[in-house]
């Protein structure tokens, strides 16, 4: 295992510990930022995930940083539609 290996897992570990938090507070809440939240997170670990277990070596050029991009469309999406409703 390489060092860019370990520090990789490290990142996915704190997207899906992030996505575990959002899960938690959508359960309390109910409030579906939190849901989306917690569901672009999972999308951001699937991405370094992805690209680890498949050696590609940059990411940016790969089809998988459409994942990424998808999943800062839902946390934009997510904060704009919660602002319309709380005007």
């Amino acid at each position: 295992m390489t060092v860019a290996g370990a520090v990789t897992g490290a990142i996915i570990m704190g997207y899906a510990v992030a996505s575990l938090f959002f899960l938690k507070f959508w359960r309390r809440t109910g409030d579906s930022l939190f849901l989306a939240f917690a569901g672009a997170f999972m999308l951001l670990a699937a991405t370094p995930l992805l690209t680890l277990t498949l050696a590609i070596p940059r990411e940016e050029q790969s089809p998988f940083y459409l994942i990424r991009a998808a999943a800062f469309m839902i946390l934009i999406a997510a904060i704009v539609l919660k602002s319309r409703r709380a005007n």
